[in-house]
């Protein structure tokens, strides 16, 4: 399968976003090597995704209306789809999220799915925090992680990694 891709300069630093035929399949942070290959650069095929981020981070948009192509097991992609109903601006533990998928049982490995989550920012997988409040894990680093609740939080353009 061709995976298409371009990257996105965000504020939070460039993101390379990956397509197939039927979707967005990833958002990867800078420092992953993806192994893209140069012909399949096409940037007028992601120009929906960068758009929508773009609305996002200047606080115009709280949710994406994006065709995803995300594979996964029926648990991953039962917390992927949980993800997804966290309202902008909110936040739920990790133990919040476990339970929500009928897993308590389980929170490390819902945990670890979050952290797996394929395309990230897009699926909110940011709004999850520790018990605590505490910010805990992820894969863009924590000082993203932060920037991207506080974009929610105030809705304005503030972002420290400017």
């Amino acid at each position: 399968m061709t995976r298409f891709w371009d990257i996105y300069e965000s504020p939070i630093g460039p993101l390379t976003l990956i397509s197939s035929d039927l979707g967005l399949t990833g958002i990867a942070f800078p420092g992953r090597d993806l192994k893209l290959r140069t012909e399949d650069h096409e940037p007028a095929l992601l120009e929906p995704a960068a758009e929508q981020l773009e609305q996002y981070f200047n606080g115009e948009r709280r949710s994406f209306e994006l065709e995803l192509d995300v594979t996964g097991s029926a648990f991953q992609v039962s917390i992927w789809q949980r993800l997804l109903e966290i309202p902008y601006g909110a936040t739920i533990s990790y133990s919040q999220l476990a339970e929500a998928v009928d897993r308590l049982d389980i929170v490390r490995a819902v945990a670890a799915v979050v952290g797996r989550t394929p395309v990230p920012i897009v699926i909110p997988c940011h709004r999850v925090v520790g018990a605590d409040g505490s910010l805990t894990g992820y894969g863009g680093g924590l000082d993203r992680k932060r920037d991207l609740l506080q974009l929610e939080s105030s809705g304005a353009r503030q972002l420290s990694l400017l």
